[in-house]
């Protein structure tokens, strides 16, 4: 068994229930998402936009144990929309960079209102991030983007969506070469067992490396129902070895994440995937959300990785990237 690296046969029931009576699960990588590329102040008004508010917030999770940050940069002269500049992203990953020594910082490539095209989205690497995210595939979605009343500025009217992502083959071999020739390490997130066929056909073309780290999506639109079952089985059908992260949207959050501390592998938590502490309450921050989460490993003593930790775990350089 390995314990070291965080790479273990997740569905062995003899290995699990061995760790499990050895206190011996890998230590628990914590990624906050912050803020994500559509929603903000509109539906709480303690969601970081600005990239100072961000990069405080990260800190703020930062010491209670946050090792990984995956960062969406709003424009600053519209915070309701989603930059694609790489000055931006550099700008908002020295401010984090200058509050977090040795976090993780992991760029999206999912782009938001404003960014779509596949172009726009892969202008984040050129802001050296360690990691960065993109999509196995394509989603549909519908939902209201609801308006920003004054004093926000931006959007002045609801917006309702229905549409789908196009996300392809030949589109995530383009965005994994590139994070491959930047040696950036790439995350992939897969949100239904379908979208395991563009994971794999990357592997088949060496076009990432492992162990592969896959963020698994649950709840949202068009993706897996965020249930024990649907989890365990995107577990037994995921490419070994990988270094798995699971994260649940809105109410589905906690029990996701509770899920998958006993499971042994690692956890998201942040206001880009929930802006609720429980029901009817708004959380105060993305601190309380991954205060929470440390509160719940501990009971299952799970260790928190270190910022070293994770960056050992994950293959990303021991040297934190600078700007």
């Amino acid at each position: 068994m390995q314990s070291n690296n965080g790479v273990w046969e997740y569905t062995s029931q003899q290995e699990w229930l061995t760790r499990v009576a050895k206190n011996n699960l890998p230590p628990l990588i914590i990624t906050v998402a912050p803020t994500g590329g559509v929603q903000g102040k509109e539906i709480n008004p303690n969601h970081p936009e600005s990239a100072e508010e961000t990069a405080e917030q990260t800190y703020e999770c930062y010491k209670l144990g946050a090792s990984v940050v995956h960062l969406h940069c709003r424009r600053p002269d519209n915070l309701a929309l989603t930059s694609s500049d790489p000055k931006d992203y550099r700008r908002l990953n020295g401010l984090v960079r200058e509050k977090c020594p040795e976090i993780v910082i992991n760029n999206t490539t999912g782009g938001g209102e404003g960014v779509t095209t596949p172009e726009a989205r892969l202008k984040s690497l050129e802001a050296k991030p360690e990691m960065c995210s993109f999509n196995m595939g394509p989603l549909a979605f519908k939902l209201v983007v609801k308006k920003r009343e004054p004093p926000l500025s931006g959007r002045p009217e609801d917006i309702a969506l229905d549409a789908v992502a196009p996300i392809s083959f030949g589109e995530t071999e383009m965005f994994a070469k590139a994070m491959l020739e930047k040696g950036i390490v790439p995350e992939m997130e897969v949100y239904h067992p379908g979208q395991w066929w563009l994971v794999y056909n990357l592997i088949e073309k060496g076009l990432v490396k492992p162990p592969y780290d896959i963020q698994l999506c649950m709840g949202l639109t068009s993706g897996s129902h965020p249930t024990p079952k649907q989890l365990l089985n995107l577990l037994e059908t995921a490419p070994m070895p990988s270094i798995l992260h699971v994260l649940g949207v809105g109410q589905f959050q906690t029990t996701m994440i509770t899920m998958g501390i006993l499971l042994g592998i690692n956890v998201r938590t942040g206001m880009e995937d929930n802006v609720m502490y429980r029901r009817g309450e708004l959380c105060t921050g993305n601190a309380q959300l991954v205060e929470r989460v440390v509160r719940i490993a501990r009971e299952f003593g799970r260790e928190i990785a270190t910022p070293k930790q994770a960056r050992a775990m994950l293959g990303v350089s021991e040297k934190p990237s600078q700007y």
